[in-house]
């Protein structure tokens, strides 16, 4: 197996998770980008990293892009010598845009693309799976590959992913909260048991989500709504649900990105949404992204 010589670098997108009632199973791509640079050197890991999260993440072989890459050359069989990695981040920490998963899917391709006929060795469906497998759930993943709309989940011991219709209609309006939210701690508060009336609500809703999606805005309203995981994280984010709370009140199509806090609403218009931004919020109006991770 033998390496480029020169730079490669590579822009994952942004994703939001579960998109109300698709619990662990939608994603959807945000015209929010990271951008990743590595190259192959003799020896040695150098890491630089600049924008959101910089002064939290690690910089030697525990971060997180590093940790992908390692996987993904350990797939294809040989680990480089050394390695110059050097990360440009946009998307925010800890809020529900699938900044993990973005650094995951980054370093999968980054290793891929610095393999001499790596992409024919470790296809897009591999890359996915593999990058699923370390994330450790799939939503936010296959969306950050494959761009757009993607439905995804767990057959046995495999990942699956599959595109979904995303009218170019529809838009995405994020208010990021300045305090951040761990996954693990939004994962604690879920019962282990809910009932089958809610659950078969959320199933209809989340059947109902795609369509909307793919070209019948009129539905997101009632397609967002979620009975099985954002009543129960209230208490960690009281301030993203009440958000949340006045803006379906007013017939906008909100709910929580991923596991919070961010709040994201899905509409096909334009709306002006400013007086709705708590204090100390960031409000960003955000395009679909239609792809997932390129090598630039």
């Amino acid at each position: 197996m033998s390496f480029v010589g020169d730079p490669v670098v590579v822009t994952v997108p942004a994703t939001s998770a579960n998109l109300g009632p698709g619990f662990d199973s939608l994603g959807l791509a945000l015209g929010l980008r990271d951008e990743l640079e590595a190259t192959v050197t003799p020896s040695g890991l150098g890491v630089d990293v600049v924008g959101e999260g910089a002064d939290g993440v690690a910089r030697d072989e525990t971060h997180l892009v590093v940790r992908a890459m390692h996987a993904a050359f350990d797939a294809l069989g040989n680990r480089p010598a050394g390695l110059l990695l050097s990360c440009r981040n946009r998307i925010p920490h800890a809020r529900g845009l699938g900044s993990s998963a973005a650094a995951i899917v980054g370093g999968v391709f980054l290793a891929r693309a610095l393999v001499v006929g790596g992409a024919d060795r470790l296809t897009d469906d591999a890359a996915f799976r593999l990058a699923a497998e370390l994330e450790g759930h799939p939503d936010n993943v296959a969306a950050a590959v494959y761009g757009g709309l993607t439905v995804a989940g767990l057959n046995g011991e495999r990942f699956y992913a599959a595109r979904a219709a995303v009218s170019p209609t529809v838009r995405a309006v994020a208010f990021v909260p300045p305090t951040a939210l761990s996954t693990e701690l939004a994962r604690r508060l879920l019962p282990e048991v809910v009932s089958h009336r809610h659950a078969a609500a959320n199933a209809g809703r989340a059947a109902l989500l795609v369509t909307a999606l793919g070209g019948d805005p009129d539905l997101l309203l009632t397609a967002t709504e979620d009975l099985l995981h954002q009543p129960y994280r209230r208490p960690a984010m009281p301030d993203s649900l009440a958000l949340v709370d006045r803006l379906r009140t007013d017939g906008h199509a909100a709910v929580v990105s991923g596991a919070g806090p961010t709040v994201l609403v899905l509409t096909a218009g334009d709306p002006d949404l400013t007086a709705y931004t708590p204090d100390g919020w960031d409000l960003r109006p955000l395009a679909v992204a239609t792809e997932g991770a390129r090598v630039v």
